[in-house]
């Protein structure tokens, strides 16, 4: 991908290296309140729903504790580590990325009569607080509505290309794109429409939307891939097989065999490999927001 010597994003928030830390030592906490709730029936039954959702949010790679100790309040170190010159170009690459879908979704927006609002990418090592709370880089990148950034732990791209298969940077711009897709399905409300619709369904319906969601952002970084490759010609050739490798190693199905488990399609949230593969390519080859609408083409 010809990345170097284009503009760079602004719109970058740096944090690697900064250790994020329990604050708020007042003991103002939900844990405070636990010899209120024992007191009563139904406050042990708060008490008991409270460990089953922060147990499941150790899982999903959100942490709780620090609302638990101090009511959310986190410290961040003002003096973070010195970054390495691979460290620096990686920086600079995520921000080459950054600002080429900015000018794709600019033209886009104006292209439907809109204007486009720009998303913050924010680096971190490890461990990051959001608007949607702690989380850890074994989330993976993820895209917060809350404040509308983008989080990104690089050591994700290292494990893309060493225990997943897909290396390559248009593989790693195929994951910001991703994510900028999820940026702009807030922005035109697909993000309200989906959690709306969720509202009393079961679990697998629930997940069927995920897919639908997740596969629309796919669709979505195809058409920056599309933009960058016909218009300002940043594709070298083997860098379309990058993308597709990579929405082919991060496919429900595979991360679900790789795991040991048994394929169980209703527990997909993301798509198969072959959906992201499809709906990726879909909007690469097309350009058109339109060919995007996985709702009611999937039906």
């Amino acid at each position: 991908m010809r990345w170097k010597g284009g503009r760079k994003s602004s719109n970058i928030e740096d944090r690697r290296g900064q250790s994020v830390g329990i604050g708020g030592g007042s003991g103002s906490g939900l844990l405070s309140f636990i010899p209120m709730l024992v007191r009563s029936k139904t406050g042990r039954i708060m008490l008991l729903i409270g460990v089953v959702v922060f147990f499941g949010s150790r899982m999903m790679g959100f942490d709780l504790l620090p609302f638990l100790l101090g009511g959310g309040s986190s410290t961040v170190s003002s003096e973070p580590r010195e970054l390495t010159p691979a460290d620096k170009e990686m920086g600079e690459f995520v921000a080459a990325v950054l600002a080429d879908t900015e000018d794709t979704w600019q033209a886009l927006f104006r292209k439907q009569g809109g204007v486009y609002r720009e998303p913050t990418l924010v680096l971190f090592t490890g461990r990051v607080n959001s608007a949607c709370g702690m989380a850890s880089a074994a989330v993976g990148p993820f895209y917060c509505p809350g404040d509308q950034k983008l989080y990104l732990d690089l050591s994700f791209f290292r494990d893309l290309k060493q225990r997943h298969g897909a290396p390559g940077d248009f593989a790693q711009a195929y994951v910001i794109a991703h994510e900028v897709g999820h940026h702009v399905q807030t922005l035109i409300g697909v993000s309200d429409q989906v959690r709306q619709s969720g509202r009393g369904r079961s679990k697998a319906e629930v997940n069927a939307l995920s897919v639908k969601q997740e596969l629309q952002a796919d669709c979505f970084a195809g058409l920056w891939g599309h933009a960058a490759n016909t218009e300002r010609q940043l594709l070298d050739p083997g860098d379309l097989e990058e993308a597709l490798t990579a929405a082919t190693a991060i496919g429900d199905d595979r991360l679900q065999r790789e795991a040991g488990r048994g394929v169980v399609p209703d527990s997909f949230t993301h798509g198969s490999s072959a959906q992201r593969v499809k709906w990726f390519r879909r909007g690469f080859e097309s350009g058109d927001i339109n060919s995007c609408d996985t709702f009611t083409l999937m039906d």
